[in-house]
């Protein structure tokens, strides 16, 4: 009896049903791309913050498509959203090169403009970026960030990356080495040759063969010999 009852308290114990316990789904990152500042240290942690910011603040650069796109990266139109985030990260190391060649404490302009992308701290205040003084601009992926802020406001605004008439727009409007066409050629150049601005092509499952019927004609059904006549079998007729 005794025996019975401590078996009961032990069901009683167990869970109704057992939990199915599922392993948490792992996060995606997006693949570091290909850029001009690949030879630093810190590379990896720039191209990083700079697709944590395209994913955030950043994303309606990711959504839209320049007029003069094309001329930048022929694959971007009909590229998913992974390859157009390398897109901007290889295209702000490419300016980066000319703004500060890739140093993140640069100071020019006479103490004016800071770090990779040389932003003057007012312009980041004004375009609310976290980083509002120089000495915080020095950081570069505050820098990226913020440049990826104020890309993200001018370049749909304008509908361009650069454009001069009726005024310096999109990227050019506020980034010197946009309006050098020497330089825009060889940030163009080097963006098109790299694999996130190749062309697309979309998957399409092939047609069927079409039946013979359709091609040939319709098939006549094989003919078949007419059946023979029996002989009659029996006594002979008298002649």
């Amino acid at each position: 009896m005794r025996l019975i009852f401590l078996l009961l308290v032990a069901a009683l114990a167990l869970p109704a049903r057992a939990e199915t316990v599922r392993p948490l789904a792992r996060p995606t990152f997006d693949p570091i791309p290909v850029t001009r500042w690949d030879h630093r240290d810190e590379a990896g942690r720039w191209s990083r913050a700079a697709l944590q910011a395209l994913r955030n603040h950043g994303e309606p650069l990711v959504e839209m498509e320049p007029e003069d796109m094309a001329r930048w990266c022929p694959g971007y139109a009909g590229a998913p959203p992974d390859a157009r985030r390398a897109f901007w990260v290889g295209f702000l190391s490419a300016l980066a090169h000319y703004e500060s060649t890739h140093k993140p404490r640069a100071v020019g302009g006479g103490g004016k403009w800071f770090g990779l992308l040389q932003i003057a701290p007012a312009t980041a205040r004004g375009y609310e970026c976290r980083a509002g003084s120089g000495e915080a601009l020095k950081d570069g992926p505050a820098n990226l960030s913020c440049a990826i802020r104020i890309m993200a406001e001018t370049v749909p605004r304008d509908g361009v990356i650069h454009a001069r008439e009726p005024r310096w727009s999109g990227v050019s409007a506020d980034w010197g080495p946009m309006r050098s066409s020497t330089k825009r050629a060889a940030m163009r150049n080097w963006l098109r040759g790299q694999d996130y601005c190749q062309l697309h092509v979309s998957m399409r499952p092939r047609l069927r063969p079409k039946p013979d019927s359709h091609i040939m004609g319709p098939i006549r059904p094989a003919l078949r010999p007419a059946p023979r006549l029996a002989t009659a079998v029996g006594p002979t007729a008298p002649l």
